[in-house]
């Protein structure tokens, strides 16, 4: 870095604040003391439940714990337990294979493209390994859902989507979370609505729904869900379902009607951030910008662009020089887990197979946070020094080379 050199001084984990509105709806529950969702005939939760149903286009929502707990609750009401295989993307992040073997099933990997979607060629050649793909649209980068679902379907293999990174997000104008079977999501503080923790499954399906709201600790109140199926769903599972704890309370529930109600316009805003740091890289000297598909509608996040067979010690000096000016670059290559980055074989609970042209990207791939708390202007500054410090290492490696 040189002297007079562009200095960022925001935050990358400073989120918003939470809106006024929703800190009414929250100080209006606390002085009720009615926090427990089945402390009220029909409260927060239940409300919260049919306008989630409602913008996703779901028959039937549940509001839970975490979106861990939501993939967790979806896995056993699928039926899958112990000794199960389970397909997923060997890019993701740990709460997915996390929540595989929390039901005592196996992770079977899929491998990444360049896109850093889920190698759609692997997953065919997989896919007589499992009967359920626990799809992670990870960092919010939606796979070819049209294919994917015919080669599921031809092979009969259920899809479950993680859509913590795409929440809002659509594949052809269909919602993220309604290709498959049942949709999961995430609102812990870095997703798209923040509760601190949190999480939703949305279904069609009666008896998945039925099962799901027992999963979670209805006990015999399930009458009380804002969605729910009809009595038979439960008929057929209340003696047969174990109640795995994992409720959504009235509190949470009350934070984030009132984001719901605003997210669409959050999307957007995140997505024109993207756009601008997008544009700031592009054509960057031994930088890859990821190509955004015009079928998907995204939500812009989160950014992550490659260093395509750059050597690690060049990779670390981007990451130091970004750091030295304020820009938080992660590295999803490392070979040891740090933060929130892992590789799908640090992951020792779930042996797998190596993926040598999945190891490439994963090597390659940086990845940084957009809150809304930054400015169009401040995405700009951003990608500048990105820019500009990655092409010094690029010059330096060209330098070397010669």
């Amino acid at each position: 870095m040189s002297d007079g050199a562009e200095i960022f001084t925001g935050s990358f984990t400073q989120q918003e604040p939470i809106p006024e509105d929703a800190i009414e709806a929250a100080i209006d529950v606390m002085r009720s003391g009615r926090l427990h969702r089945y402390n009220t005939e029909d409260g927060e939760v239940s409300a919260l439940e049919r306008e989630f149903a409602a913008y996703t286009g779901a028959k039937y929502a549940l509001a839970v714990a975490s979106g861990g707990y939501a993939m967790g609750a979806a896995l056993r009401a699928v039926g899958i337990g112990p000794g199960d295989k389970v397909l997923t993307n060997a890019f993701t992040l740990a709460p997915v294979p996390g929540a595989i073997a929390g039901v005592g099933a196996q992770p079977v990997f899929v491998g990444v493209t360049e896109a850093l979607t889920i190698d759609l060629d692997d997953l065919e050649a997989k896919a007589g390994e499992a009967r359920v793909l626990m799809l992670s649209h990870m960092r919010g980068h939606l796979a070819d859902m049209d294919r994917l679902m015919a080669i599921c379907d031809a092979a009969g293999v259920t899809v479950i989507e993680d859509c913590a990174h795409t929440m809002g997000a659509a594949w052809r104008g269909q919602m993220s979370g309604r290709d498959g079977l049942i949709g999961c999501y995430s609102v812990q503080t870095y997703k798209h609505m923040n509760a601190g923790e949190g999480g939703f499954l949305v279904t069609d399906d009666d008896d998945i729904a039925a099962r799901a709201i027992l999963l979670s600790g209805s006990y015999m109140l399930y009458g009380r869900h804002g969605t729910r199926p009809p009595e038979a769903a439960f008929e057929r599972a209340k003696y047969l379902t174990p109640n795995i704890s994992g409720r959504m309370d009235n509190l949470r529930a009350a934070i984030l009607r009132p984001q719901l109600r605003k997210l669409d316009a959050q999307c957007a805003a995140w997505t024109a951030r993207y756009r601008v740091v997008e544009a700031g890289l592009r054509g960057t000297p031994g930088l890859t910008v990821i190509e955004r598909p015009e079928e998907e509608r995204f939500v812009g996040s989160s950014i992550q662009f490659l260093l395509g067979d750059w050597p690690t010690s060049a990779i670390r000096d981007v990451i130091a020089r970004c750091a030295g000016r304020g820009v938080v670059l992660k590295w999803f290559g490392g070979a040891e887990p740090e933060g929130f980055t892992s590789r799908y074989d640090s992951w020792h609970y779930a042996p797998s197979a190596p993926l040598p042209k999945s190891d490439r990207i994963l090597a390659s791939i940086l990845d940084m946070r957009l809150p809304l708390t930054f400015s169009e202007a401040d995405c700009a500054l951003i990608a500048r020094i990105i820019r500009a410090e990655v092409g010094a290492v690029w010059q330096g490696l060209g330098q070397a080379a010669r």
